[in-house]
């Protein structure tokens, strides 16, 4: 806990300057790894440079001028001879450098050469003054540290040398020495001063695979530990699934299930039959009917007498659920209400009491669902939809608001996304998480053609847009803001309506939906839509989940390269869900090369699993499902991206040893246990371990 000031060489004002890279204590300044390395050890004579690559050359120097170029301007060229070869090194603007140079004298030039005519040249090579008699020194791989202005690499690497020198030995092992060595670990003194300043390749290899190991094998552990709590400490009703029971959900259902529904059915079928509480996620591609396995599990746990809740992100997709469960339920007996912030007080009061009272069987909401309010008689199963919208903390208060059933049972969960998951994120966002998976879609659903439109392309999209309005079909059109912003430059969807009003669109019936309408407005205009009250849908991406109107074919986005793949993923299958091919077009103005291969990804595939890995690779995983909702700390070393083949090692270890050691009660696991419960203790809601 040494604050860094005390450190050789920082005092005070650098402390000030650390404290911007949030580095207050020592154990900061020790675990700020480099990002990056500059790698001097690829020594070359000079006629076996290539091109673009760090690398070092040894000669004297044989010329050196400094040369005018203009006022305030100049150029200093040092000639170096080699052994086969010359080499120029060029400094702009830097004429104190020719005082380090003298003709005769022997340097290294470390840079990345470029051939300019005859001659090779490094534009401010790092150089290194030699001798007469001295052998050149091994070449060095030094540290890049993330800085901050007034701190400059060398300040950073000087630093570190003396916290390393200082501190390094004192920093305790977590991991016993057999489990070192059975895995092929270093131990922590070892690769943290390789991993600083490491002397060969080989040697920076086997640090990082120590700190990433590490950093991922916490995690899995803290996974594998609260797996093992559930399985150990909760108890749920064992919900059976009797053939008389399936065969009356079954029939509620009016089209053949997939293959793959009939599969996560099962699935959700051998859980809740089990006296632990179910924690399973379904995932499954926009129109893959997710819904429907869902309502499975809710009317299971009615039929045994229980209440199911049924959680959505937004008010929009709440009441639509609500409506989809009053056709599906509409000769039932199942008793529903639907609970949402926008319910006037009286109806509210009546809701909550119906629920306390065990009067309700089913209760679809927002997170009004969770407020401390709601109690209910007899909980069994909480479904949760567009799981990554709510994030670990408020699943824990879902479960902590819903253990009220009389005998302290806990219901069964099932969270439910249409954003397809990486396995990597899978394994480590839901990794107290059994997995099922949806793969394919009902049949009849028809393709959605998807065209990036141009600037000049407009007037004929929206001449084409127009023509399919007349044939009878419903469109959405999509901008990114609510209301225009100085800052941003991008259509507000007020702006959009009417510029369509007015505009392409004129004579035909339009509607406006967006998050700031209240609760009435907001029915209203997906009532008219619904209804074909209304032809097209002028809204944000309040529409990006959930809302199904099959005769709705149309779908123009506008702003494209404003939303992530993810979301135009989920935008466009809003018009995958009737009989008709589905038309889809987009108005970008990509400004960075990562924009445009989204978009050109995002054109090429209606695959939601390959797009949900390239969203990944293009953006990794705080930005596709926003790590810090999750309430997990970030990673510092470890890349879910890369370091997938560590993951699997490291998931496989943690099992191992939570099945050895359930509680890391063992002596020998009190370090391991100390950095879970440190790490993930709040976040993933672990009672104390051992």
């Amino acid at each position: 806990m040494t604050p860094v000031q005390y450190v050789k060489g920082i005092g005070p004002r650098v402390a000030e300057l650390l404290e911007k890279l949030e580095i207050r204590r020592v154990c900061d300044l020790l675990f700020l790894f480099p990002r990056d390395y500059e790698d001097l050890t690829d020594r070359r004579e000079i006629p076996d440079l290539e091109e673009g690559a760090l690398q070092t050359v040894l000669g004297t120097v044989e010329d050196v001028e400094l040369r005018n170029t203009g006022p305030g301007r100049c150029v200093l060229g040092v000639l170096l001879r080699g052994a086969n070869g010359h080499l120029r090194g060029l400094w702009f603007n830097q004429p104190f450098f020719r005082e380090r140079f003298t003709i005769g004298q022997r340097f290294l030039f470390s840079g990345k050469p470029k051939k300019n005519g005859l001659v090779w040249e490094m534009i401010h090579p790092r150089i290194t003054a030699l001798a007469d008699d001295e052998p050149p020194p091994p070449g060095e791989i030094l540290p890049i540290y993330p800085l901050t202005e007034g701190l400059l690499q060398w300040q950073m690497r000087r630093i570190m040398r003396a916290a390393l020198d200082a501190y390094a030995g004192f920093l305790e092992e977590v991991f016993p020495a057999e489990y070192l060595e059975a895995h092929g670990l270093w131990p922590i003194q070892q690769a943290l001063r390789a991993i600083h300043f490491p002397d060969s390749r080989k040697a920076l290899d086997c640090a990082r695979r120590r700190f990433i190991y590490q950093e991922l094998f916490i995690l899995q552990l803290a996974l594998a530990v609260k797996r093992h709590q559930q399985r150990t400490y909760s108890r749920a009703p064992a919900l059976v699934a009797t053939p008389k029971i399936d065969a009356r959900i079954r029939r509620l259902f009016p089209f053949e299930l997939t293959p793959s529904q009939r599969q996560a059915i099962a699935e959700i079928v051998a859980d809740m039959g089990r006296s632990e509480p179910m924690q399973r996620l379904l995932q499954g591609d926009v129109g893959s009917g997710k819904t429907v396995v869902a309502v499975y599990a809710m009317l299971l746990a009615v039929a045994h007498g229980y209440q199911a809740a049924l959680m959505a992100p937004t008010e929009v997709l709440a009441r639509q659920h609500a409506q989809n469960l009053d056709r599906l339920l509409a000769h039932s007996k199942v008793r529903r209400a639907l609970l949402t912030g926008g319910l006037v007080p009286a109806l509210r009061e009546a809701v909550l009491a119906g629920i306390k009272a065990g009067k309700i069987d089913l209760v679809v909401g927002t997170h009004a669902v969770i407020q401390e309010e709601v109690q209910f008689a007899k909980l069994g199963v909480v479904v949760i939809d567009e799981q990554h919208k709510f994030g670990v903390r408020q699943r824990a208060a879902l479960k902590s608001a819903s253990a009220t059933t009389p005998d302290a049972l806990q219901p069964h969960y099932l969270v439910m996304t249409a954003t397809p998951i990486p396995r990597t994120i899978a394994m480590s966002l839901f990794g107290d998480l059994e997995l099922s998976t949806l793969r394919d879609s009902p049949p009849g659903r028809q393709k959605v053609h998807t065209y990036l439109v141009r600037e000049a392309e407009r007037a004929r999209w929206w001449t084409f847009f127009a023509k399919k309005l007349r044939e009878g079909r419903q469109g959405y059109v999509v901008a990114p803001l609510v209301e225009e912003s100085d800052a941003i430059d991008a259509a507000s969807v007020q702006a959009v309506y009417e510029s369509l009003v007015n505009g392409p669109l004129e004579g035909f019936r339009l509607g406006l939906l967006h998050g700031r309408m209240s609760s009435e407005e907001k029915e209203a205009a997906m009532r008219d839509f619904r209804t074909g009250a209304t032809q097209v849908l002028v809204c944000t991406s309040v529409v990006e989940v959930g809302v199904d109107v099959p005769n709705a074919t149309l779908m123009t986005i506008e702003g494209g390269e404003r939303f992530g793949l993810a979301q135009l993923h989920q935008l466009r299958g809003r018009i995958s869900r009737g009989a008709h091919p589905g038309f889809c077009g987009v108005f970008a103005d990509p400004q960075t090369p990562e924009a445009e291969q989204r978009l050109k990804a995002f054109q090429s595939t209606t695959d939601g699993f390959r797009l949900a890995e390239i969203d990944f690779e293009l953006r990794g995983p705080g930005e596709l499902l926003g790590w810090r909702q999750h309430g997990l700390p970030p990673f510092r070393i470890a890349d879910l991206t890369r370091d997938a083949a560590i993951l699997d090692e490291a998931r496989r270890h943690a099992k191992e040893l939570i099945e050895l050691d359930p509680g890391l009660a063992h002596p020998d696991h009190a370090r391991l246990r100390r950095q879970v419960l440190t790490r993930y203790g709040r976040a993933l809601d672990l009672a104390d371990v051992g």
